[in-house]
């Protein structure tokens, strides 16, 4: 988990020039608190404590503008940039190594139950 954790953090680095130190990454980007709040609610929600999952990820719309559901699944190093707007949603798959910008949907495509969202690789 600490791994992850550190990987979340350090992709910043590689992807956005402007950032200076994992302080001002901790603090001020909201994608990567989009990312870590994720990462507990989807926890959460493989543990089937889906409305606590879902309270969390609620939170986490609130504070960053970013929505994601907690049933989606975010591979290691995604990095969501100028997140403003972003929606993933429940069935969404989300691979290693993959930017988001603002205003990106990943939203469904059917009203059956099942995989109804888009999947992203690299």
């Amino acid at each position: 988990m600490f791994k992850k954790f550190k990987e979340d953090l350090s992709i910043v680095f590689e992807r956005d020039p402007a950032a200076r130190s994992y302080l001002e990454i901790l603090t001020t980007y909201p994608g990567v608190h989009a990312i870590l709040i994720h990462r507990l609610s989807h926890k959460l929600w493989t543990i089937k404590l889906f409305w606590l999952g879902r309270f969390l990820s609620h939170i986490s719309r609130f504070l960053t503008g970013i929505e994601i559901h907690p049933g989606a699944q975010i591979g290691s190093r995604c990095f969501i940039d100028h997140g403003m707007g972003v929606v993933i949603g429940e069935t969404s798959i989300i691979g290693d190594d993959c930017t988001l910008y603002h205003g990106v949907t990943l939203g469904g495509t059917s009203w059956k139950q099942g995989k109804r969202h888009p999947t992203l690789r690299k």
